[in-house]
């Protein structure tokens, strides 16, 4: 079983959720992005990583109730969240991944393409 990937610690505001959502949204618009949004599982503030595993640098930590894009997914370390546990990492963003054990895709397998 994998470090914890996710922080319960509640460090913005409700505005600041909604601000973080809205950029995500915004840039997804202007760059044509037609993929599928997933929650994340309530209550969790999720780690993104540069890479597929808990060893890889958190690059930013995603806010209570946000929802990702998942470009492509990959194999990677094994984490046990709330969806159950998981070696599939999902890209969300260029050199951004989450476990997919934090993710409501409806899916334990694969729901996109393998990253290269």
């Amino acid at each position: 079983m994998a470090a914890e990937e996710h922080t319960e610690e509640h460090t913005g505001t409700t505005t600041d959720t909604v601000a973080a959502e809205g950029v995500a949204e915004d840039v997804a618009t202007l760059a044509g992005d037609d993929v599928p949004r997933y929650p994340i599982a309530p209550g969790y503030r999720v780690n993104v990583r540069r890479g597929p595993g808990t060893q890889y640098g958190i690059v930013r930590t995603l806010p209570y109730g946000m929802r990702v894009p998942v470009y492509c997914q990959k194999a990677g370390e094994r984490v046990t969240g709330p969806y159950g546990t998981s070696n599939i990492w999902n890209n969300i963003a260029n050199g951004q991944f989450v476990s997919d054990a934090y993710v409501r895709t409806g899916s334990d397998g694969y729901i996109a393409p393998r990253c290269d």
